[in-house]
């Protein structure tokens, strides 16, 4: 009912739908912990309790009513219900780790990360902290007096739009860029990761179904949808996960499920048809865009389409596309203006979403998930541009996120109905993750490509990419 929250205590619950006043547990318990007090069950305990069971009793009509009058009462029990099902288990199986191989991939960043702070401490001709963005503002900007100093109340600002703007013509500030880089790599994913292998030799992440505004799914405790990839240091940690003896990794993702979707719900003949022709859709926008034809788009011309078709689903302006693509604003805005008329129907629909999100207070899912948008009432122009970006973008990512869990359900059951023993154990936005017996290989391959693809009836098809490994 209101995704903008981040938790959903039940005294919160109680008073905005019920009007009950309850104690908040850290009032009452200023010490303990849920599962100290449990184990404790004083009478105190047993009372509040108590009254937090009252308050559901109260709170449960009055919400289910509500869900009906928005019409999200099907999307509460066909979806997100179902869902917290799937989710337990995904939890409870875990992700197989190889403790040794976490330790030595730590032992290798300590090594570059010393490396690297001896380099910088000679390039400075100095010792001192590079954890200290006050000594190193002195060291860059007083003593190695380098242009672009910004000043701060409490010294130099060393933000990291600040260090990349200068890191191309200073060696040193390229090493502490990548010192900050591989720091953060070993205190996230080297120690901490470490410190969440359970005793099974697995690590049980926690996935949220109340955190995000878009209905997305998030993890957390570790966070494993954000492992890194882009840096090579970034990528060697996914060689710690591993699937169990016997079995093999499985990954389904939806190819471009965004722009898909933009597709549907615009129902832009000319992006509809380029997917049904199966074109290169990047390649195709760049031939109508830039005026040239098909077979003579170069691959700077694809890539800055790329940029623009993914751009548009967040609603880019035109100065976004012009850092995005390293062009004048100018540029920009006639790819921008090109594109609309490449894609009038697009241009329809966005505006459309945003006229709509301004008169109901909220963005809809193809599926009936609200998102309501406060900032389109602001006073501020900046919020209310951020409102606006948001009403373009939370029908289709929220779509998006409604389609993966239809999926997610889908490929559970049909995982638990036809006897097998592989499991899903981690969704990363548009794709999922599944431990694979090795006997059962061409069976889950099957059951994922019918699930996910028949997860919605779009007017273009849903495409999935399926891949194996270690």
């Amino acid at each position: 009912m209101n995704p903008l929250k981040n938790y959903y205590e039940v005294c919160d619950v109680a008073s905005e739908y019920a009007g009950l006043h309850l104690p908040l547990f850290k009032q009452e318990f200023a010490k303990k912990t849920r599962e100290s007090a449990y184990e404790d069950a004083t009478e105190l305990y047993c009372s509040f309790l108590g009254k937090e069971v009252h308050a559901l009793f109260c709170v449960a009509p009055l919400l289910e009513e509500k869900l009906k009058l928005c019409e999200m009462d099907k999307l509460y029990r066909d979806m997100e219900q179902p869902l917290s099902y799937v989710l337990y288990e995904m939890e409870k199986t875990g992700i197989l780790v190889k403790p040794n191989e976490l330790k030595a991939y730590g032992d290798a960043l300590s090594d570059k990360i010393i490396a690297l702070e001896k380099k910088v401490i000679q390039a400075a001709g100095e010792e001192f902290n590079l954890n200290s963005p006050k000594q190193l503002g002195e060291i860059l900007f007083e003593k190695l007096k380098l242009p672009g100093a910004k000043k701060t109340k409490s010294g130099y600002s060393t933000a990291a739009e600040v260090l990349e703007n200068l890191a191309p013509d200073y060696p040193i500030v390229a090493d502490i860029l990548e010192y900050r880089g591989l720091a953060k790599l070993k205190s996230t994913y080297a120690d901490g990761l470490g410190a969440q292998i359970s005793d099974d030799g697995r690590i049980h992440t926690n996935f949220h179904q109340t955190i995000t505004a878009t209905g997305r799914i998030s993890s957390t405790e570790p966070n494993l949808q954000n492992i890194p990839v882009r840096m090579e240091m970034g990528r060697k940690i996914r060689k710690v996960f591993v699937p169990k003896a016997g079995c093999i990794f499985m990954d389904a993702d939806y190819s471009q499920i965004e722009l898909r979707i933009l597709a549907h719900m615009s129902a832009d003949a000319q992006l509809i048809e380029a997917y049904r022709e199966e074109e290169d859709i990047h390649k195709m926008t760049a031939s109508k865009v830039f005026h040239v034809p098909f077979d003579e788009v170069t691959p700077l011309q694809r890539r800055n389409a790329k940029a623009v078709n993914f751009g548009i689903v967040y609603g880019i302006s035109s100065f976004g596309l012009s850092q995005d693509l390293s062009i004048s604003k100018k540029e920009a805005a006639a790819y921008i203006k090109e594109y609309f008329n490449t894609y009038p129907g697009i241009k329809e629909f966005l505006d459309n979403a945003v006229s709509e999100a301004k008169e109901k207070g909220y963005s809809v899912t193809m599926f009936g998930r609200r998102r309501p948008i406060p900032e389109l009432t602001s006073s501020n122009f900046m919020q209310r541009g951020f409102g606006e970006r948001v009403a373009m973008n939370a029908p289709i990512q929220g779509t998006a996120a409604d389609i993966m869990k239809i999926a997610m359900i889908r490929v559970y059951r049909s995982l638990l109905d036809e006897g097998l023993k592989s499991r899903i154990l981690l969704q990363v936005h548009d794709e999922l993750l599944i431990e694979v017996y090795e006997d059962e290989v061409e069976k889950v391959r099957e059951i994922l490509y019918r699930d996910m693809r028949d997860a919605a009836k779009l007017s273009v098809e849903l495409e999935i990419d399926v891949h194996t490994g270690q």
